[in-house]
């Protein structure tokens, strides 16, 4: 398995030269910290990626969990890196200090961690993760005596976080959700239902296990307004011990890939003594769960382009060791093989992965930073920054989620018949980041938010907050004669950005959602590669300016690379944009209108 998995160089480029994570420094929340800190952020989540969790990436596929007698077994490492995060701060370095958090940027303290430890080994990331999720949910909005019980067990690492949504019946629809809890006057409420699909929803790594579920209280109203938000733990605390709270698995499933983390069927209440609590107000659920969840879609986008980033690395490797053919301008036969690297076509498909991993990880980073922006600025400004950030979110999610199978897969093929088989990590990877474009949201339902939802709100503002964004960097990179024509190439491509926004709102004015929603999902493919466009402009005209100054030989390589990269993606993945463009501007709903019965032979 190649040494490398994720770019430390990338990720400081990402931080200090692009986002300028020191700006930071100046709101009184992140004072106490320090470019210092920051580095050993980066520094100690490497040792741990390298020590910790990559060892056992190949062992946790292999050893998958398994169901024994309605209990979870997971690889006995899970145990020691839940405590390892909790002992290290990670499960909750970016929460409030009165919450037992380090208040850290979400740039350092979210991104560079999870970005690291996913790299080394997804399955094995996803565990501490969802466990800050959860925790962040009950920091948020439980009372203070659910913080004080829940917060410090959660954040050690000694007890699970799950999110709860999905149900047998109802899928991605959760207006259809029928968990349902009946009140007592004990102060909690009595639940029946069950749940699917639950990531580390039962295992042995852990002493207990927290479910921040989405349920109905009994007599609520139908559809999402009747939906609330409830902590219903495995084991519940009575007379300062734990005891069992009537939450059963029922079984796990066995999948494609991700296999070292179980996803299991829960069900509640099969003896009429699983209870939970009220987190908030009642009906109100899905308004405090999309803090899990938006913040979940951003880990997911983040998994997929750090699961690619580890195959791009494998391959590169491989692709400078294995000797085969020559150049199409030899002639002797007898001459020696070189290494497949030097053969166009397999740079062309590193340039794609390249492309993919660090454009990603780029429009991930600028999320993280309007995130850290949301929260030390107020009025308008702090509205702004809300606004883009959930703008950006489904692109976020998706955009590396749906390109990172398509970027393994090019990892893959570099290896040829190798990549297909198990002793090479490809095929693992290939099929870890399969999952990605499914979990919280498929790209259908991610299409939708952003041009029924997202592009719509607060009549527009947000994509005009965007537009201004991206125009900006524009400018910037006007500045320089070779970067200009990318500039020139971004501006047309926004103009058809526009031109295709405007004429799908025409159609939903005129024929409605129906129609206006059809082709949300290449809506959304395409807005995508816009906006990686504009990543790799910021990228490229940071590392043109760097390249004017006293570089090393090192850096001297390291911006060139982006410089390329960003001409890779202006020649052959903007170019993309046409044919979506065509395809939206001219759609005759025949995904509306087809007939079901011309499915059938």
């Amino acid at each position: 398995m190649a040494e490398k998995f994720i770019s430390d160089r990338n990720l400081k480029f990402l931080l200090y030269e692009m986002f300028d994570a020191e700006s930071l420094l100046k709101y009184p929340r992140y004072a106490d910290h320090s470019r210092e800190i920051f580095d050993m952020v980066l520094e100690t989540a490497m040792k741990m990626g390298k020590d910790l969790f990559k060892p056992i990436f190949s062992e946790m596929d292999k050893q998958a969990p398994e169901y024994v007698k309605g209990e979870v077994k997971v690889h006995p490492q899970v145990r020691t890196i839940m405590r390892e995060c909790g002992a290290g701060g990670w499960i909750g370095a970016t929460f409030n200090c009165e919450h037992g958090g380090q208040q850290l940027p979400e740039m350092v303290g979210m991104m560079v961690p999870t970005a690291i430890f996913a790299a080394a080994n997804y399955s094995a990331a996803v565990f501490h993760g969802l466990t800050g999720g959860a925790a962040g949910l009950i920091a948020s909005y439980c009372s203070q005596e659910m913080k004080d019980l829940y917060l410090p067990k959660m954040m050690a690492g000694e007890w699970q976080g799950t999110m709860a949504l999905t149900e047998p019946q109802a899928g991605s629809s959760l207006t259809d959700i029928t968990l349902t809890g009946e009140p007592t006057d004990q102060g909690y409420y009595k639940f029946k239902g069950q749940k699917i699909f639950i990531s580390a929803g039962e295992h042995d790594g852990a002493d207990n296990v927290i479910h921040l579920a989405i349920g109905r209280i009994k007599g609520a109203p139908a559809g999402i307004k009747g939906i609330s938000l409830f902590v219903i733990p495995k084991k519940r605390i009575e007379n300062g011990k734990l005891v069992f709270n009537d939450v059963n698995c029922a079984g796990i499933y066995h999948k494609l890939g991700y296999r070292g983390a179980p996803i299991t069927q829960l069900a509640f209440g099969e003896n009429d003594d699983c209870r939970g609590w009220l987190v908030g107000e009642p009906n109100k659920g899905l308004s405090y769960m999309f803090q899990m969840m938006n913040g979940a879609r951003i880990d997911v986008g983040l998994g997929a382009a750090c699961i690619s980033s580890a195959a791009y690395y494998a391959s590169l490797e491989y692709a400078k060791e294995r000797p085969q053919g020559r150049r199409l301008s030899s002639k002797d036969p007898l001459s020696a093989q070189v290494p497949i690297i030097e053969h166009a076509d397999i740079k062309r498909m590193l340039l794609f992965q390249k492309a993919i991993v660090e454009g990603s990880l780029s429009l991930l980073m600028q999320c993280s930073l309007y995130h850290d922006m949301e929260k030390v600025t107020e009025g308008e400004e702090h509205e702004n920054y809300n606004l883009l950030l959930e703008l950006l979110t489904p692109v976020a999610k998706t955009y590396p989620s749906e390109m990172g199978i398509l970027s393994c897969s090019q990892g893959l093929q570099i290896l040829g018949g190798y990549g297909y088989c198990d002793e090479f990590p490809l095929e693992q990877f290939y099929r870890d980041v399969r999952i990605h474009p499914i979990h919280e949201g498929t790209t259908g339902i991610q299409g939708m938010d952003l041009l029924g939802r997202k592009m719509m709100m607060k009549k527009g503002k947000a994509g005009q907050l965007y537009l201004a964004n991206v125009r900006k960097a524009i400018k910037a990179a006007e500045d320089d004669a070779e970067m200009k024509p990318f500039a020139a190439a971004l501006e047309t491509a926004l103009g058809k950005l526009e031109k295709v926004t405007a004429h799908l709102f025409g159609v939903a004015a005129k024929e409605g959602p129906e129609m206006f929603l059809a082709d949300a999902t290449l809506y959304l493919e395409f807005f995508g590669i816009i906006a990686i466009a504009w990543q790799w402009l910021l990228q490229a005209t940071v590392a043109k300016k760097a390249l004017k100054g006293n570089v090393g030989p090192g850096d001297v390589n390291f911006y060139n690379g982006k410089v390329c990269t960003c001409r890779y993606f202006f020649g052959y993945e903007l170019p993309k944009i046409e044919g979506l463009a065509t395809r939206l501007l001219n759609g005759d709903g025949l995904t509306v209108t087809m007939k079901n019965d011309y499915f059938e032979e």
